[in-house]
């Protein structure tokens, strides 16, 4: 098992480590039975037995059935690195229904929030996040989607793509341009049921860890203004505010995978014979497992440092989450690796937890906000709150 001694950690409650315990011993038996083969059937199930155990209170505010008075990013960072830890498809299920209902959680309005958010909590509902288009993925601002105001309607037409739930979602959080005013400040955010007339599933999308990924295509979809979340024009900010909240959580699910890599490599470097010992007993192998348990550990002062600023400040903690963002996925490709490294040729054989935890973790250096997007945040953070000596 891995070291758990970072729950000790002065960012992290008596509640989070109650959590942190809870949480792994129903995952080790709750998700070891979990099929993967048919992925949509797959996160239905997983959607339903976090439901059925209370997790998914953790992805709503406690007036609508969630865990806590507002969304608590330490336990959300707990509960992702946990599931991570033990099944990938797991996290990927509790991590959109957050994020697919995140914005409705901070800007939606009293009726929205009372339509959705229960049903978010009970897995009554499956969420999604449209934000991506094929010419709009980390540069927000160059969504085309349009959203055209028609009496008490707006009218829906473009394409979104790489939408994680796509085509099995019960309701989209689609971004769109509803302002002539070029760039970010012409966007507004809606909620959009997937049996809108007008939504379309254009297609489905294959990667190397299988995840139900579509291309999702709106003609002439009309919503209600009520499905408008928060203001006209304020897409961009609940866009951002939302990534905000759940973004470190990529990194804690990031940390997951790379604990349980961290813990295979052990395993097998202590008992693999070699040369009248060990693989644990050579130097070499020595040296990846402190690299690798030098990253986990500065991965998770990151990521719980910025949750924490998070939590307790209230506020953006734009900068600490896309250092922890950037930091924990990058290295956990590198743990990842030299766990494979030491399997040797077990780690790349089909089905190994190694092999599927390699082909797990690429994507995550990319989505909400690529490992370049999140240097240019950093650096721009750095400077607006720079001030010249003198």
């Amino acid at each position: 098992m891995s070291d758990l001694t970072f729950l000790e950690w002065p960012f992290l409650s008596g509640e989070h480590k109650v959590l942190a315990k809870n949480l792994r011993s129903w995952a080790e038996r709750e998700l070891a039975s979990i099929a993967d083969e048919d992925v949509d059937e797959a996160c239905k199930e997983l959607v339903k037995k976090l439901a059925k155990s209370g997790w998914l209170r953790f992805c709503v505010p406690s007036e609508f059935g969630g865990a806590h008075e507002k969304l608590d990013v330490r336990s959300l960072c707990i509960i992702r690195e946990t599931l991570a830890y033990h099944n990938g498809l797991a996290d990927f299920s509790f991590a959109i229904q957050g994020l697919g209902s995140g914005s409705i959680s901070l800007f939606g309005s009293d009726e929205l929030q009372k339509k959705y958010l229960p049903a978010v909590c009970s897995g009554k509902k499956i969420a999604a996040f449209a934000l991506s288009e094929p010419d709009a993925g980390s540069d927000v601002a160059a969504i085309s989607t349009s959203a055209t105001l028609d009496k008490n309607d707006f009218v829906l037409n473009g394409t979104k793509t790489w939408i994680s739930n796509g085509g099995i979602a019960d309701y989209y959080i689609v971004f769109a341009r509803t302002e002539t005013t070029p760039g970010a400040k012409g966007l507004s955010a809606f909620v959009v049921d997937a049996d809108t007339a007008g939504l379309k599933l254009k297609e489905r999308i294959h990667v190397i860890a299988p995840h139900p990924l579509a291309t999702i295509e709106f003609h002439g979809c009309r919503v209600p203004k009520s499905c408008l979340i928060g203001q006209r024009g304020d897409g961009f900010k609940v866009a951002m505010a939302t990534l905000d909240v759940f973004r470190a959580t990529v990194g804690a699910a990031a940390l997951g995978f790379a604990r349980r890599a961290l813990d295979e490599a052990l395993s097998r470097a202590s008992t693999r014979k070699i040369f009248d010992g060990t693989l644990a007993d050579l130097q070499l192998t020595q040296e990846k497992l402190a690299e690798m348990a030098l990253n986990i550990d500065a991965s998770a002062l990151l990521i719980y440092r910025a949750a924490w600023c998070k939590d307790s400040r209230g506020e953006r903690a734009t900068k600490e989450v896309a250092m922890a963002k950037l930091y924990a996925t990058e290295t956990a490709q590198s743990v990842i690796d030299k766990a494979v490294q030491i399997l040797g040729g077990l780690g790349v054989v089909s089905g190994n937890p190694v092999e599927k935890l390699y082909r797990e973790i690429r994507a995550l250096r990319i989505y909400e906000g690529a490992s370049e997007v999140q240097k240019i945040v950093i650096a721009r953070q750095l400077l607006a709150n720079f001030s010249k000596p003198g």
